[in-house]
């Protein structure tokens, strides 16, 4: 029996897709046209079938992915990356690309009120995969023992030996600029989730200052609300400027 031309690439498609990660990004469409010598609207309607089968996505900025359940992450308590994949049974590390003692930028100098601190950029993996880029500051005086091999091993909340109070993190969109697209392997200039949270001490003070990178395809934000309210509007919205 003859095979359409779009069927046969969806099929190509298939086994391509059967030791893929899940999330990892495919080529363009056009450089998929020029693969399988066909055109762009062939690829497409490959693309289109192996889609309603559940196998891949797309999204814009993104293109097409290998689709699966994103990590998600509770926001209802204060928790570490790790625990939160691990907790919905995915293989947790971490890998370090910088450590540094330095001298503490404006907008960090502002939160920390210190001047010296310890700057650590990590890239977080589930099941292999990244999933996020995270880069934490802490005052010097609180890090001055820390190695890069322990931050390797262990979380700053495992690290500090002071009792912390809580952290406020905002989650906002935004652009993967190419430093960071290049750590989780997506196109500069896809859609990811940036967050900041600052991290408090029994007392109040700002111990830790930490932002991550997610791939909005990726990833997924829960917040648990014990009581209904009479709106419909997010819990902790707010307008930007």
């Amino acid at each position: 029996m003859r095979r359409i031309r779009y069927q046969e690439i969806a099929e190509q498609l298939r086994a391509r897709l059967a030791d893929a990660a899940v999330g990892s990004v495919l080529p363009s469409e056009s450089e998929m046209s020029a693969e399988y010598e066909a055109s762009r609207v062939t690829i497409r309607r490959a693309l289109e079938i192996v889609r309603d089968e559940g196998l891949i996505a797309a999204r814009q900025g993104f293109g097409w992915y290998v689709a699966g359940d994103p990590v998600r992450q509770s926001l209802e308590s204060l928790g570490t990356i790790e625990s939160q994949v691990e907790g919905v049974g995915k293989m947790s590390e971490r890998k370090i690309a910088e450590f540094a003692f330095e001298d503490a930028p404006a907008r960090v100098r502002k939160v920390l009120e210190v001047d010296q601190v310890l700057r650590v950029k990590r890239v977080n993996l589930a099941d292999g995969e990244p999933f996020a880029v995270v880069t934490v500051w802490c005052p010097a005086d609180l890090a001055g023992t820390f190695s890069k091999h322990d931050v390797e091993r262990r979380p700053f909340y495992e690290l500090l030996d002071i009792e912390l109070r809580g952290a406020t993190q905002t989650i906002g969109a935004d652009l993967a600029a190419a430093p960071d697209a290049a750590l989780l392997d997506v196109p500069a200039g896809a859609p990811v989730l940036r967050c900041q949270r600052v991290t408090t001490d029994h007392t109040g003070r700002a111990v830790l200052l930490s932002e991550h990178v997610f791939p909005a395809h990726r990833t997924e934000f829960v917040v648990d609300l014990p009581q209904a309210e009479p709106s419909m509007t997010p819990s902790g919205l707010r307008l930007v400027d």
